[in-house]
């Protein structure tokens, strides 16, 4: 049977990126991004509402997006969908959502990115195998 793990999303950076780097030293990015989706009630009043994405980009993608990624900034991420599962500081489970991306497009013209396209180191468009990120090297 065929499966598919598949997230699309065009939306603004809430906050500048978060980049750190695992204890093996590979760079890992994390932003949030908000889209907007605007509707017309019933009552026939205008409605908007906003929703939140956390986006988490590894390796050369993640240097990528924290070198010219701002706040406010348009993108288009695509990734897979993951549930992110912690203990909290005061002992509660906590978990998340997120997409691991492996395509971040800059959409709009802000800063003076050379590349309107994220790329990885090996030239093909933000990919990350499943067999190069291990839970040893997720520092948050």
């Amino acid at each position: 049977m065929v499966s598919l793990n598949r997230m699309t999303v065009i939306g603004n950076l809430g906050s500048e990126p978060e980049m750190r780097f695992t204890p093996s030293g590979r760079p890992v990015t994390s932003f949030r991004i908000a889209t907007n989706w605007r509707y017309t009630a019933p009552d026939g009043e205008r409605k908007e509402e906003t929703e939140w994405f956390s986006v988490v980009a590894w390796g050369k993608l993640a240097e990528q997006c924290n070198q010219f990624l701002t706040k406010g900034r348009l993108v288009y991420v695509e990734g897979r969908l993951r549930l992110h599962t912690w203990e909290g500081q005061d002992g509660q489970k906590r978990a998340r959502n997120e997409i691991i991306a492996d395509r971040v497009k800059f959409l709009d013209r802000q800063g003076a990115a050379p590349a309107s396209e994220a790329k990885t180191e090996e030239g093909d468009v933000g990919e990350v195998g499943p067999s190069e990120v291990g839970p040893e090297d997720i520092p948050f």
